[in-house]
C-alpha cells in the first residue's frame, strides 16, 4: 500500500526538500490541518544547514495557489472542460496510438521543461516514455540553457553527464563567468547557500573574479568584476589559455598521464593573444594577463561558467575552454579545484576502461537539418517541425512541465504551430501559455502532496549527500500522484492502456536488475511502498554507498556522504580512456571563433537577467514573489539612455530578428554601456490562460525578439544573450 502522510493535527511541522531551484535546501514546514502555513530553513539538514531563500519561504503560498488545476481537462468542441482521470487517459490512448501507427513514432514530439528535474516523476518516467515511443523528436529546456556544457563534457570525458563542479568549500580562487549565484542560487552546481560559500571564500583569503556585463549582486561581492562585452567569454578564456602556454604556466599535476592533445590546444590558441582579443572583449590586455597569472599562481583554483556563457554564439567553445583551463592548471579533479560528484543513485565505480565515446549529429531535424546533441533537437526548431508540411512533420506533442511559448525563441510562431496540432497532451499544474493548447491537461498535485528525492541535482552537488522526504500531507481527494500520472501516460502512449501503473515500475526494476547482473531476489527485498519508492530503493542499493530507502527514512535530515573526491580515470568514457583535450568537433569550430576578432557591432546588445524571487516562467503566479525588484524592465546605462533620449519608467520599443516588444526603461549603471538587459520568463498576456497573478503583471516575452536562427552550432542552443537590438522611444 502507498505510504500516506501523518494524520493531520491542528498544527505540526514536517520536513521537505525545496523543489523550487537547484539549491535543494531542506525546509521545515508548518502545517495546519492539510495546509502549509509557513516555511523556514531546516537547521539540521546535512546539506543546507538552515539556509533558505524567498522562493523556499513562499512554499506554502505556491502550494495552495488557487489557480492550480485540480482535475484533468479535455477538449470538447474546441473548449476545455473538466473530466475524470479515466476520461483523460482514454482520450490519450485513443488519439496518440493511431497517429503513431499511421505516421510513425516521429509524428510525436516530446517537450520536457525545466521543472521535470525538480520532481521524482520527472526523473523516473520520461526516459521510459521515450524508450517506448522511439521518437527522435525530443526537445528539452537544455537547448535553452545548459546543452553546451553537456556537449563539452561528452567530447572531453566521453560522458555528457560527467560535469565537474567547483569545490566551493576549499578553493582558493574562483573565476566565475556568466553566472549570478547570489540570485540564482547556483546552476549545474548544486550548493545550498551559494552566497555564504562565496563570502567564506573571501573570508579565508581567497579570490573571487566575476566576469559579467552587469554589476550583479555576485559581482558586487567580487575582488575583481570584469564588465566584458557579452558573447566574448570564449575569446577571453582562449587568451587566458594562450598566456598560460606562452609563459609556461601550465601544470597538469596528477592529470599528466590521463590527458592527451595538450600541445595541440596550445597551438590552437596561439593566435588568440590578450592583445588580439582585447578590443573584441572590451578589456585591457594586461588585465587578461593578470587574470591568467593569478589563476596559475593560486594554490587551488576553479573556473566556473553558467547560463550567460552557454546561451551565446560560442557556448560550447566557452564551456570547453572552462574545462581546458581547469585541466592545464592542474585543478581538474583535485580538492579545491573542480571535481566530479558521486551521487547516491549513481552506479558504483568500476575499473577504468575505454568507453564508447560521445557522438554528435547521429540524426538531424527534418526542416533545417540541425544535428542532434545528447539525443535532443534544438527547442528553437520545434515550431518549424510542426508547421512545415511534408512527411515526418510533428502531428502530436506530449509536453511535460514545459512552457516553450515563453521560453523558446519566437513564441508567436510556436503559439500558432501548437494550435494547429492534431493532438496535444500537457502534464502541468497550470493552464499557461503552452498548456492552453492541449487537448488533454493532466495536473499533478502540489509539492506538499508529493514525495521528493533529487536524482539530477545530487549529481552536481558540491558535497555528496542523500535526502528523501515523503509527502507531508495526504493526497487530496480527486487528485492523482504525479508518478501515477506519468506511469499511466507511459501505458497509454506505449500501447498498454488499462494496465496497472505499477507495471511500469516492475518492468524498469526487472530490466535494471538484469542489466546490472544483480540477483533477482533483490526485487523482493525492495522496501518502498510505491513503485517509485521501490525504484529509488533499488538505485540506492545498486549505488556506490551502503544506502537504502529505509536508511534515508531513518535519517530525515539526510545522510552526509562526505566531500567530493578525485574520480579520474574512473569517470572517463572516451574511446582512448583519456581526457581528449582537443576533440575534432571543437577543433573544427575554432576558426569561427577566430573570425570573431574581425567582427564588430555598433548596435546595443541584449542580455537576460535572473531574479532571486523567480525561476524562469513558473513562479510569476505567486503574489509574494511577483513584485519588488522582480520586474520586467529594460535596464540601460545612463550614457546610452541619454544618447537615445530615453527616460526612466517610460516605455521603449525593442526590436531584433524576430520582432519587437515594449518595456519600461530602468536607467542604472549596474549594466555597462552598449548593453541592455531584459529578464526572461515574462509575457503572461495571452488569452485562455488561468494564471491571475501573472496576468495582472504580464511583462513582455524577451524571446519574441528572436526568430530561432541564432544557434550555437555544436549544441543547438539558442543564442539568448549577446544579440543586437535597436531601441526607440514609444511616443
Amino acid at each position: 500500500m502507498p505510504r500516506t502522510a501523518p494524520t493531520p493535527t491542528a498544527t505540526r511541522t514536517a520536513l521537505r526538500i525545496c523543489p523550487l531551484c537547484e539549491a535543494t535546501c531542506g525546509l521545515t514546514l508548518t502545517i495546519e490541518g492539510t495546509r502549509v502555513t509557513g516555511a523556514r530553513g531546516d537547521r539540521e539538514d546535512v546539506f543546507s544547514k538552515g539556509f533558505i531563500c524567498p522562493k523556499g519561504a513562499s512554499f506554502g503560498e505556491l502550494d495552495a495557489d488557487p489557480d492550480r488545476l485540480r482535475t484533468p481537462l479535455v477538449r470538447e468542441n474546441g473548449e476545455l472542460r473538466e473530466a475524470t482521470w479515466d476520461e483523460a487517459f482514454d482520450l490519450v490512448a485513443a488519439r496518440i496510438r493511431p497517429l503513431i501507427e499511421e505516421h510513425g513514432p516521429n509524428a510525436v514530439g516530446v517537450i520536457l521543461g525545466n521543472p521535470n528535474v525538480h520532481t521524482m516523476a520527472g526523473a523516473l518516467y520520461p526516459p521510459v516514455l521515450l524508450t517506448l515511443l522511439r521518437t527522435r523528436n525530443l526537445f528539452t529546456a537544455s537547448t535553452l540553457d545548459q546543452m553546451p556544457k553537456h556537449v563539452s563534457s561528452g567530447l572531453l570525458f566521453g560522458s555528457a553527464v560527467a560535469i565537474p563542479v567547483p569545490d566551493l568549500d576549499c578553493t582558493d580562487h574562483l573565476l566565475l563567468l556568466g553566472a549570478n549565484p547570489l540570485d540564482s542560487n547556483g546552476s549545474l552546481c548544486t550548493a545550498a547557500d551559494f552566497p555564504g560559500k562565496l563570502k567564506a571564500l573571501r573570508r579565508r583569503g581567497g579570490t573571487l573574479t566575476v566576469v559579467d556585463p552587469r554589476r550583479t549582486r555576485t559581482a558586487q561581492l567580487a575582488d575583481r568584476h570584469v564588465a566584458i562585452r557579452p558573447g566574448t567569454d570564449a575569446l577571453l578564456l582562449a587568451a587566458i589559455a594562450n598566456v598560460l602556454f606562452e609563459e609556461k604556466l601550465t601544470d597538469l599535476g596528477a592529470l599528466e598521464t590521463h590527458v592527451e592533445q595538450v600541445d595541440e590546444v596550445g597551438e590552437a590558441v596561439r593566435e588568440l593573444t590578450p592583445e588580439a582579443v582585447a578590443a573584441a572583449c572590451d578589456m585591457d590586455a594586461e588585465e587578461i594577463r593578470t587574470i591568467a597569472r593569478e589563476l596559475a599562481a593560486a594554490p587551488t583554483a576553479a573556473v566556473y561558467g553558467r547560463v550567460g556563457s552557454s546561451t551565446v554564439e560560442y557556448g560550447t567553445l566557452t564551456n570547453w575552454l572552462v574545462d581546458v583551463l581547469n585541466v592545464i592548471t592542474g585543478n581538474l579533479d583535485r580538492p579545491g579545484g573542480a571535481l566530479f560528484p558521486l551521487s547516491a543513485t549513481d552506479r558504483a565505480p568500476r575499473p577504468a576502461a575505454p568507453g564508447k565515446g560521445f557522438a554528435l549529429g547521429r540524426w538531424a531535424s527534418r526542416v533545417s537539418g540541425y544535428p542532434e546533441a545528447k539525443g535532443e533537437l534544438p527547442m528553437a526548431a520545434l515550431a518549424e517541425e510542426i508547421d512545415t508540411p511534408g512527411d515526418g512533420r510533428i502531428r502530436a506533442v506530449i509536453s511535460i512541465a514545459a512552457n516553450p511559448v515563453l521560453s523558446a525563441p519566437d513564441g508567436d510562431r510556436l503559439d500558432r504551430a501548437l494550435a494547429g496540432l492534431d493532438f496535444m497532451v500537457s502534464v502541468d499544474p497550470y493552464l499557461n501559455e503552452t498548456s492552453r493548447h492541449a487537448d488533454v491537461v493532466l495536473p499533478p498535485p502540489p509539492p506538499s502532496q508529493s514525495s521528493h528525492f533529487d536524482f539530477a541535482f545530487n549529481a552536481f552537488a558540491v558535497r555528496n549527500q542523500a535526502r528523501f522526504t515523503p509527502a507531508v500531507v495526504p493526497l487530496e481527494e480527486g487528485r492523482m500522484d504525479e508518478c501515477e500520472i506519468q506511469a499511466r501516460l507511459v501505458l497509454a502512449v506505449g500501447g498498454m492502456h488499462g494496465a496497472e501503473p505499477s507495471a511500469v515500475d516492475d518492468m524498469v526494476i526487472e530490466n535494471t536488475l538484469t542489466k546490472a547482473g544483480a540477483p533477482k531476489e533483490l526485487a523482493e527485498q525492495l522496501t518502498g511502498r510505491t513503485g517509485p519508492e521501490r525504484r529509488l530503493d533499488m538505485m540506492l542499493r545498486l549505488g556506490p554507498y551502503d544506502l537504502s530507502l529505509d536508511k534515508l527514512l531513518e535519517n530525515p535530515h539526510g545522510v552526509d556522504l562526505g566531500p567530493l573526491q578525485p574520480r579520474v580515470p574512473q569517470i572517463l568514457k572516451t574511446r582512448s580512456g583519456r581526457i581528449e583535450l582537443l576533440p575534432a568537433p571543437i577543433a573544427a569550430d575554432l576558426p569561427r571563433l577566430r573570425r570573431a576578432l574581425e567582427e564588430r557591432t555598433t548596435s546595443l546588445v541584449l542580455v537576460g537577467r535572473r531574479h532571486l524571487r523567480s525561476n524562469n516562467s513558473w513562479m510569476h503566479n505567486v503574489a509574494t514573489l511577483n513584485g519588488g525588484s522582480n520586474r520586467c524592465t529594460l535596464q540601460i546605462h545612463p550614457d546610452d539612455a541619454a544618447r537615445l533620449g530615453l527616460e526612466d519608467g517610460v516605455p521603449v520599443r525593442i526590436t531584433s530578428d524576430g520582432g519587437q516588444v515594449e518595456a519600461p526603461v530602468e536607467i542604472t549603471d549596474a549594466v555597462r554601456t552598449g548593453v541592455v538587459s531584459l529578464p526572461h520568463g515574462w509575457g503572461h498576456d495571452r488569452p485562455g490562460t488561468r494564471m491571475s497573478v501573472a496576468a495582472a503583471r504580464p511583462g513582455v516575452n524577451v524571446n519574441q525578439l528572436l526568430d530561432g536562427s541564432r544557434l550555437d552550432p555544436l549544441s543547438g542552443t539558442a543564442v539568448l544573450n549577446g544579440f543586437p537590438v535597436d531601441l526607440s522611444p514609444v511616443r
